[in-house]
């Protein structure tokens, strides 16, 4: 599963630090996991029951308020080096849960798994542990949102449609999935035949007749231009590519620009694969252009109420 450390503008626990984040999400997915599989096997995951999302929601703050109580007990000497304790308690109770439907076979258990694991990376891109955002319910059920997430590997951490200062102005982007050796800057333009120009508008060719759309290299040529940018100025060494993408269609651009990938479904399963058989771990450049990528991201965020919840 790609992960997600950047939701529009929505504050994210991987801005506190990226390089511990990064690394911690692959090895609690892993964790658990194995430790879902093994109780399936052995026939101790718990049975169907109702979902009472409002009561777990309560129940989960309360126990954690009552381990950040302890935490802010301990003395000061160790507070530095405890402070992820209460954020990895809160994620372990998260996985004891209940399962909606039971699982038949491994495919499904995987499934529930990894809707699960969604989720948790929902929570993470929309909250700390002093801060949250109020996340837009649609993002929940986006396809585009939940594609890069749930098919590509872990080493790929996405900044979906991020919200950057420029000149102190916010801007929103296109999305940006940092692989361990490249940067990708995608936009959509998906349908039956969508036709490019160098003009402000493409041109959707649908059964029903002719549909303009905004011509998606603007912003993506925004996109790369922010990420280069800042790539110079702190020395980041990471190719940067730029793809549009049409998984079930055909795009038509006769002189298309030589630096952008035009991928349809002629070569959507060619692209696709090359990506998903990338086998190297998580990099330090990737994980420094990340967190530069981050340091200049807008976020909107409240004060997490924990003693009111109490």
């Amino acid at each position: 599963m790609g992960q997600l450390i950047k939701l529009q503008d929505y504050i994210s626990r991987y801005e506190t630090d990226v390089y511990r984040y990064a690394s911690e999400f692959i090895r609690l997915k892993k964790k658990q996991w194995e430790r879902i599989k093994e109780e399936w096997e052995s026939g101790e995951v718990d049975a169907p029951a109702p979902f009472d999302s409002s009561q777990e929601w309560l129940e989960e703050k309360r126990s954690f308020l009552q381990t950040v109580k302890r935490w802010l007990k301990r003395s000061d000497t160790n507070k530095q080096e405890e402070a992820s304790e209460p954020v990895l308690h809160e994620e372990d109770r998260f996985f004891s849960f209940l399962f909606v439907t039971e699982p038949k076979t491994v495919d499904e258990l995987k499934l529930l798994f990894l809707e699960k694991v969604f989720q948790l990376q929902m929570k993470w891109a929309s909250s700390t542990v002093k801060y949250e955002s109020i996340v837009d319910k649609k993002f929940y059920y986006e396809e585009t949102l939940k594609y890069f997430l749930q098919r590509f590997p872990d080493t790929y951490l996405c900044l979906y449609r991020p919200v950057f200062l420029v000149k102190s102005a916010p801007v929103e982007l296109d999305i940006i999935l940092l692989s361990p050796t490249a940067t990708w800057c995608v936009t959509f333009a998906e349908g039956e035949i969508i036709v490019g120009s160098a003009d402000r508008f493409w041109t959707e060719m649908t059964k029903d007749g002719e549909k303009k759309l905004v011509n998606p290299l603007i912003s993506l040529y925004r996109t790369e231009k922010i990420v280069t940018d800042l790539y110079e100025r702190y020395a980041i060494e990471l190719p940067v590519k730029k793809v549009v993408l049409n998984r079930g269609g055909y795009l038509d651009y006769r002189y298309a620009p030589s630096d952008v990938q035009l991928i349809d479904k002629r070569h959507y399963d060619q692209w696709f694969a090359s990506l998903r058989s990338l086998t190297a771990p998580l990099k330090h450049v990737q994980l420094k252009a990340a967190s530069h990528l981050l340091q200049h991201c807008y976020s909107h965020y409240y004060e997490r109420q924990w003693q009111e919840e109490e």
